[in-house]
């Protein structure tokens, strides 16, 4: 495993991170619903292969995904670095209607009062007395940047978090929580979607990030498993799974997906990797400080994951990849 200073914070992160939104089950995604200890037996691997950065949120399952790490990381909370997320809550108590699913109207709020009990009901459900990096979930223009980032900055002080960042975001949010008055630390990670198949956004992002000491981390880079192989192409979904509603489970552009996978296997052959380490060691060959955020969700998932690790890209193989789906592209890819 190789480790990173997250940013400029002071923690320790293992390049790969563990995603979790799959944890939480729900209609988002409808194929399984996990468990405690399928939770700990996939923490268990992750400590096995040097995985210690650990990403999560609320609303992942409607607390699910927090209810089932917290559970799994009693007696090894400290073996990893816990980040969840703020804003998107269900409590009905104000800010913007943000969406409705599986019975729960969820409203974004970036308000002071809504950050500090978000936050609360993130440490109990984790069970846990302090978070390592909390991320504003959606950036919300409604409310002041200042009184946000005076929220965080104050739970830093209190000792119940120790980092901050943003996700889906723009850099222009990024520019606008630096420049605070309340800022002291600032933002250390930003997490936004990037991959092969859609890779403008993050290349917009790049230069702030690299201006603000920020890491990006980039979710997303399978494209929820279209990225693994064509096989994948034949899977059907329900209509509220999120893999029913982006782009790739259209026939329109399995033909493009097909090419491509016939592009890139004369590399995977030269390097002995599947499918899914090439995309993976393809996006993390785009920026220096990049965190890789896969959604594992079996153990082997993360056996299979951190193998990308070892792959050397020359710069010829990088473009050709690219080369093979630029026709498919999209620019923005809104889940």
């Amino acid at each position: 495993m190789q480790y990173k200073q997250l940013g400029n914070s002071e923690l320790n992160v293992s390049v790969i991170a563990l995603g979790t939104w799959g944890l939480g089950g729900g209609s988002v995604w409808s194929d399984r619903d996990s468990t405690a200890a399928e939770a700990a037996r996939l923490l268990d691997a992750c400590r096995d292969h040097g995985v210690n950065y650990i990403d999560t949120a609320p609303v992942y399952g409607t607390g699910a995904s927090e209810e089932l790490l917290g559970a799994a990381l009693q007696g090894r909370r400290h073996d990893f670095v816990l980040q969840t997320k703020c804003s998107l809550n269900w409590r009905g108590e104000g800010g913007n209607f943000h969406y409705s699913r599986d019975g729960y109207t969820v409203n974004n709020d970036t308000r002071p009062a809504a950050i500090r009990r978000d936050v609360e009901d993130s440490l109990r459900r984790l069970r846990t007395d302090y978070l390592d990096s909390v991320l504003v979930h959606y950036v919300c223009k409604s409310f002041p940047e200042d009184e946000t980032v005076g929220a965080l900055e104050d739970l830093i002080r209190d000792g119940k978090i120790r980092a901050y960042g943003l996700s889906n975001s723009q850099p222009a949010d990024l520019a606008a929580y630096e420049a605070a008055p309340e800022k002291l630390r600032g933002v250390s990670v930003v997490q936004e979607f990037f991959s092969i198949l859609s890779p403008f956004h993050g290349r917009d992002y790049f230069p702030a990030c690299e201006k603000h000491r920020a890491t990006f981390q980039t979710y997303g880079v399978l494209e929820e498993g279209f990225l693994t192989g064509p096989n994948f192409l034949e899977r059907r979904f329900a209509k509220t799974d999120i893999r029913s509603r982006i782009p790739w489970v259209q026939e329109q552009y399995h033909e493009g997906l097909r090419r491509a996978f016939a592009a890139w296997e004369p590399i995977c052959k030269l390097h002995e990797c599947s499918f899914a380490q090439l995309a993976e060691a393809w996006a993390l060959a785009q920026f220096a400080d990049m965190s890789l955020l896969v959604g594992m969700r079996k153990p082997e998932n993360v056996a299979d994951t951190v193998r990308c690790l070892e792959l050397r890209l020359s710069a010829e193989e990088l473009n050709a990849m690219e080369d093979a789906v630029r026709a498919i592209q999209v620019e923005v890819l809104d889940k």
